[in-house]
């Protein structure tokens, strides 16, 4: 009983060692099981950066190709073009130029470039056959001739002006006409760079053309036409410059009294602001006293000249006409015979007077919203007008003994003036 205990327990002892030998092994399978795995994954991973690196040389070798094949076709297209455009210049300076046998557009025009379907849409084929035959059968108008402004028919009047030209030949192809105009301060040829900027008029149909309403701020206005047909425009003009006599002046704020608020074109009592801040000691070449009155910064010695005058509804007392450079420090306009104005009373009940030389006469005529200044200096006439009527105010008729300076007279409330020639 007792040895076969014994063989019992070796054989145990045995099975028990071999069941480790295997769970070893086993564990020994799984290990490189796990390994082979890995080295497959990072083969595999290997081979496809190779295919792809192969995949991309491969298109580029393809796509150099297409490139090559289509700068060949792309080659042949511009030997075309160059003939065609041989062509297109030879037709142009063709002596056949009676005019256009049809009309094209861009839209009627068959398309240069035809695309051919691909898979990446990148070959083109160029065909000009049909284009060479559109140009081939085009005559062209010819370039419209150069108008000739007649300057001894232009008219400058009345802040307008006529502007008439001619062709040296007679040309029923002529659609319209182009006008343009700049202001200018300087007689002759324009300078490389002017102050104003041309002011263009299009669509004239006839030989000439009035400018209205215009403003005469510049002694001078420059001209150009030229001509177009249905095709294109011809050459400018020779430059014309007409006179404007334009006469230009702002207040001069260095004449006002101290009450006045002057501003360029604009004089504004100060008596009554409440922003009023007290002013030094008035110079000696300002009005004070009771004369409340700012000369222009310009006199009159010779010609015609006019502007107007618009002053505030609100205006209680206000006075515009001319003055001479001996006006005194403390004279009113029209109380001296340094002056002559129209004033205008509104305290209690409207009134319009003429003054000189402290005489007033009353005038009996409606009380305007802007007032005309109209001085003829040779002939020693000052009229006064309303503007929007052209109704004559009242006329002094006098000899100026020296140059005459616009002045304004302003009580309180406020007056504005703008100086224009019309």
């Amino acid at each position: 009983m007792g040895d076969q205990k014994e063989s019992l327990r070796k054989i145990t002892h045995t099975l028990a060692m071999k069941n480790e030998e295997i769970s070893n092994f086993v564990c020994t399978l799984k290990q490189n099981l796990e390994n082979l795995e890995g080295n497959t994954n990072r083969v595999q991973e290997d081979l496809e950066s190779e295919f792809t690196a192969l995949n991309a040389v491969l298109e580029r070798a393809s796509r150099t190709y297409e490139l090559q094949s289509q700068l060949s076709a792309c080659s042949k297209a511009l030997e075309s073009s160059e003939e065609l455009l041989e062509l297109a210049n030879q037709t142009l300076c063709s002596s056949e130029t009676d005019g256009f046998n049809q009309r094209h557009n861009g839209s009627s025009l068959p398309p240069l470039l035809k695309a051919k379907a691909s898979d990446n849409m990148s070959h083109l084929m160029v065909d000009f056959s049909q284009e060479r035959e559109v140009l081939q059968g085009l005559k062209f108008l010819p370039v419209p001739g150069t108008p000739e402004i007649q300057v001894s028919e232009c008219q400058v009047c009345d802040n307008t002006v006529t502007v008439v030209w001619t062709l040296p030949e007679p040309d029923s192809k002529i659609e319209h006409y182009i006008l343009e105009h700049r202001r200018t301060n300087h007689e002759g040829p324009p300078r490389l760079r002017e102050d104003y900027p041309w002011m263009v008029v299009e669509g004239i149909r006839e030989m000439e053309h009035s400018l209205i309403g215009l403003r005469f701020d510049t002694r001078y206005l420059t001209f150009r036409v030229r001509a177009c047909n249905k095709a294109v425009a011809g050459e400018f003009s020779e430059l014309v410059t007409l006179e404007t006599h334009a006469f230009n002046f702002k207040l001069d704020s260095g004449s006002a009294h101290q009450n006045l608020k002057v501003e360029d074109l604009s004089v504004e009592s100060a008596l009554n602001s409440p922003k009023r801040t007290p002013t030094a000691r008035p110079g000696r070449d300002r009005f004070t006293a009771e004369s409340y009155t700012v000369l222009a910064d310009t006199s009159i010695d010779a010609g015609q000249h006019y502007w107007e005058v618009r002053f505030d509804k609100e205006s209680k007392a206000f006075a515009v006409g001319v003055a001479l450079r001996s006006l005194g420090r403390f004279d009113q306009l029209g109380k001296s015979s340094a002056s002559w104005c129209i004033h205008l009373n509104n305290w209690l009940q409207q009134s319009l007077t003429a003054k000189h030389n402290n005489k007033a006469r009353t005038l009996d005529c409606a009380i305007p919203d802007r007032i005309g200044v109209y001085v003829n200096y040779d002939e020693g006439v000052l009229s006064f007008y309303n503007s929007k009527t052209k109704q004559l105010m009242h006329t002094f008729k006098t000899k100026f003994p020296q140059p005459v300076i616009p002045a304004s007279w302003c009580g309180t409330a406020r007056s504005r003036s703008n100086a224009s020639l019309t």
